[in-house]
């Protein structure tokens, strides 16, 4: 019986062979095959544990990329901080020099008022918030072993990550509520200075807006003073009013540019703080509602408190009159909470009666 079931099963072996043999002729040539499965070997090998998926390995490899984006964006932080400064002083430079003296000759008392105090309120609006947005550390989590409660370990620190805190590779640390990092701002936006980012945008983009409004008349007076064409010679003005003239060309172009540019901006993180969640929050809470939708569930921001008191708690507002002296007026006052535990929906905090 052995002998027979030997016997029997070589001719099958022979035929199953050759059957293979002539399915892989029909298909992919065998020496596809070997360079794919070499291929195969050589991108599982850079695999250092089951863990390890395609994006550690891209990490790996465009480490020295990241490392010198990450640099220059670290030098380039100072010159956009110095830009800022220049820019935003070369306007109030004439608006105090051109601009105001204008207003006096030509507005009615109550306009004057007006221009005045909404002018000097948007500019120190402007000034107090940016130097506490950079000036203002947005908190990172602490180094030495506590009872904080905490997601992950930070693979670059060392340390443990408490919820919502992600590591800034351009201050080589982690921030507390990141958001992201700022090269105008030469500094990370997270907890504690969050509040002091939006609020400049609000008061900067505002005021781009005012300005453009505003000078619109003028701004066309000046580009029709000083335009030619070739059949039309100069008009003669003097070398004080065609710097005028320039001068306002140039203050209405910056501002409007960005009003456009910023305001865009400013809307978008105003949707953010309304939803409950930051920059970053948000690419994780898309991957992670499509992936329960997929599994067919429902997927909330456990950081989502409702639109109203998202907003009280992003300015921390706590109390009807806070709507004034911490909004409408500079605050420094700190956020809710320490940055290291958070409230989680279904807890809602009602600050106000609404």
């Amino acid at each position: 019986m052995r002998w027979c079931s030997s016997s029997m099963l070589h001719p099958l072996r022979c035929v199953r062979v050759r059957s293979c043999a002539r399915r892989g002729k029909n298909t992919v040539p065998l020496w596809i095959r070997e360079v794919w499965a070499y291929m195969r070997l050589l991108v599982q090998s850079l695999y250092f544990s089951s863990l390890t998926d395609s994006d550690v390995v891209f990490d790996s490899v465009f480490e020295p990329v990241f490392w010198t984006v990450d640099y220059v964006t670290r030098w380039f932080g100072t010159v956009f901080v110095c830009l800022v400064v220049i820019l935003t002083g070369s306007i109030l430079a004439i608006a105090y020099l051109i601009l105001l003296p204008m207003i006096f000759r030509t507005y009615t008392p109550l306009w004057i008022a007006w221009h005045v105090c909404y002018g000097h309120w948007n500019m120190v609006m402007i000034i107090f918030h940016y130097y506490k947005a950079i000036t203002t550390s947005p908190g990172s989590p602490p180094t030495e072993k506590n009872g904080s409660p905490f997601v992950a370990v930070c693979k670059k620190c060392i340390i443990p990550k408490p919820a919502r805190t992600h590591h800034c590779g351009i201050c080589n640390r982690c921030i507390l509520k990141m958001d992201h990092h700022c090269p105008w701002l030469n500094n990370c936006v997270g907890h504690f200075n969050h509040r002091y980012f939006f609020s400049f945008c609000v008061a900067l983009a505002v005021g781009c807006v005012y300005c453009s409004i505003s000078g619109r008349n003028l701004f066309i007076e000046a580009y029709n003073a000083i335009e030619t064409t070739y059949q039309t010679a100069a008009p003669p003005h003097t070398f004080k009013e065609k710097l005028i003239h320039k001068s306002i060309i140039y203050m209405w172009v910056l501002t409007s540019t960005v009003a456009v540019a910023l305001g865009s901006l400013t809307l978008w993180h105003a949707v953010l703080i309304s939803r409950g969640e930051t920059s970053i929050e948000r690419h994780i809470n898309s991957k992670e509602r499509n992936r329960v939708v997929k599994r067919g569930g429902v997927y909330r921001n456990p950081f989502n408190h409702g639109r109203l008191n998202n907003w009280k708690i992003f300015l921390g507002v706590e109390k009807t009159s806070h709507w004034l002296t911490r909004v409408l007026l500079p605050s420094g006052h700190a956020p809710p909470g320490d940055g290291l535990k958070w409230d989680v929906f279904p807890v809602k905090k009602d600050l106000i009666p609404v």
